[in-house]
């Protein structure tokens, strides 16, 4: 960059270098907030319906998501599993696990650089 940012923009405004961020599998979005906090919540309700509700989305948009993290992963991330004395229910794999922090991490270091470009324009 040959002129300073500071150069271009106008004195005393308050500028912020921001971005979202998700994981890609062929041009499609495969991995970001959304299905991080199903993960997560299906995780801790042990249920799909449970982690659709909490997040006022139908079981349907739910289930897409989870067929979709199945299909591009190795090992399959959520399992379902029927009947039995509660009726079944849902848990996420080991690999799901590491998944969330490895996502977790991606998301603080690209914070970590918004934040680094952000001060560079101040």
């Amino acid at each position: 960059m040959t002129r300073s940012i500071n150069k271009i923009l106008k004195k005393n405004k308050s500028f912020t270098i921001n971005g979202r961020l998700w994981i890609e599998c062929n041009n499609n979005r495969f991995f970001g907030p959304g299905p991080l906090e199903l993960l997560e919540r299906i995780d801790a309700t042990g249920s799909i319906n449970q982690a659709a509700k909490e997040m006022k989305m139908s079981y349907k948009k739910a289930w897409e998501i989870i067929s979709t993290l199945n299909e591009q992963s190795a090992k399959p991330l959520i399992t379902t599993q029927t009947g039995g004395t509660k009726g079944g229910g849902s848990v996420i794999s080991d690999e799901a696990r590491e998944l969330i922090a490895y996502y977790r991490h991606l998301r603080e270091r690209f914070n970590n650089f918004l934040k680094r470009e952000t001060e560079k324009m101040e």
